[in-house]
């Protein structure tokens, strides 16, 4: 396969750490119901990245995975259009994961932000392990082996992807290499054809010189598009585009998605291990309850008391679900003390146990069926699995570990 084939490809995962909640759909979730639509979308459940800090207890991993993939399916997920599969059925993530980290340097894997901040925020745990200073190696094989165009981030996990790119960077300089590359490359300009020989010149000659990024995607898909040349020829004149090399893992692309801020029913980020969380499934009136009860401006003692928005964490649910007139009303009625924190929850509560209520109606069908689970995750599987093989036949190639 060339690597041009996931010049629209996205490409996602999730650890299964247990059933999902708000700040998982308003986090990553709801932007992957609507990227499966724009894109061609590959979503993996990451059972070896949950071994990365929990790889003492693995009891009820099965029934987290079980859990996210309903989750998944009753947020929106469609497997109809998206590719759904399971990180640990397709081996050629380890087999990518093993050859990248031959040639990742170790001072690249120590500088990672997270890594330092893992370690201090889960001091209960031993995180001395290979698996866990080696897991952006793993993240990176998990990507690089579909070659996406793009992966989904909020703006503050942008950085994460930029060891990946490196890698790639570093492997394509390293194993990309031929002898007369460039000889080659011009002579793979010429089989483009005359006008699209001038037109791709020139497009080069615009991005390497100006910087130009519209000019590489114009000059991308004039390659692309065109069916009189070689997939080696392709792989030359998009390699030719950015450097001097063959581009066999080409560098993913961040597409920033909007990532709202979702606050959990103390105030702090909703998150699992802060027991603050509201589940995409769970129960209509235990949800209604944990609203009513949740944390508010703390200058509002008494019912009478004026209060400001922006102090409390209810005010950050108003901006996700509700509309401009509900938030005006609402800004308004607590800074005069016009309304009561219970007036002010009520919207809200009627909007999220609505949403609640869909979500666990749609995944209820796969809890009463798992053969349907079961059937898409080996549909989804064995996708996967011909894309990873594609790209794993590419690797061995360059790096000479098949006979020719």
């Amino acid at each position: 396969m060339s690597a041009i084939a996931g010049t629209r490809r996205v490409l996602s995962g999730m650890r299964p750490t247990g059933p999902l909640h708000l700040g998982n759909f308003h986090g990553a979730l709801r932007n992957w119901v609507e990227l499966q639509y724009q894109y061609e979308c590959y979503f993996f459940i990451a059972d070896w990245h949950a071994l990365t800090t929990g790889y003492d207890d693995t009891t009820r991993l099965q029934e987290y995975i079980r859990d996210v993939l309903i989750d998944w399916l009753a947020a929106g997920l469609n497997p109809g259009v998206a590719t759904l599969f399971i990180q640990s059925h397709v081996p050629e993530h380890a087999e990518l994961h093993l050859l990248l980290s031959m040639i990742t340097p170790l001072g690249w894997l120590e500088r990672v932000p997270t890594y330092k901040d893992q370690q201090a925020e889960l001091k209960e745990k031993d995180l001395a392990t290979y698996g866990f200073l080696g897991y952006p190696v793993l993240q990176s094989a998990d990507i690089l082996l579909y070659r996406p165009a793009f992966v989904p981030v909020g703006e503050d996990q942008a950085s994460h992807v930029e060891v990946t790119r490196e890698i790639a960077r570093r492997f394509n300089h390293i194993y990309g290499r031929e002898p007369d590359f460039e000889a080659k490359a011009e002579r793979a300009v010429k089989s483009l054809g005359g006008r699209n020989s001038t037109a791709y010149r020139q497009l080069r000659r615009k991005f390497q010189e100006g910087g130009e990024t519209a000019a590489l995607e114009r000059a991308q898909a004039l390659v692309q598009s065109n069916n009189r040349i070689t997939v080696a020829d392709r792989e030359r004149l998009l390699g030719y585009l950015e450097g001097s090399g063959v581009s066999i893992l080409p560098e993913p692309q961040v597409l920033l998605t909007a990532a709202p801020k979702v606050p959990g029913l103390d105030g702090r980020k909703m998150s699992k291990s802060y027991a603050n969380t509201i589940g995409l499934r769970e129960d209509p009136q235990a949800v209604a309850q944990k609203l009513r009860a949740m944390k508010t401006d703390p200058a509002r003692a008494r019912r009478t008391d004026p209060g400001d928005p922006e102090k409390c964490p209810v005010w950050d649910l108003h901006k996700i679900y509700s509309d401009e007139a509900v938030r005006s009303w609402v800004n308004e009625g607590c800074r005069s003390a016009g309304i009561g924190c219970l007036e002010c929850k009520q919207p809200l509560i009627d909007k999220i146990v609505e949403e609640v209520t869909a979500m666990r109606r749609r995944g209820q069908e796969f809890e009463e069926h798992p053969e349907l689970i079961r059937d898409i995750v080996a549909e989804g599987d064995e996708k996967a699995r011909e894309a990873a093989r594609q790209t794993l036949e590419d690797v061995r190639r360059a790096m000479h570990l098949r006979a020719e």
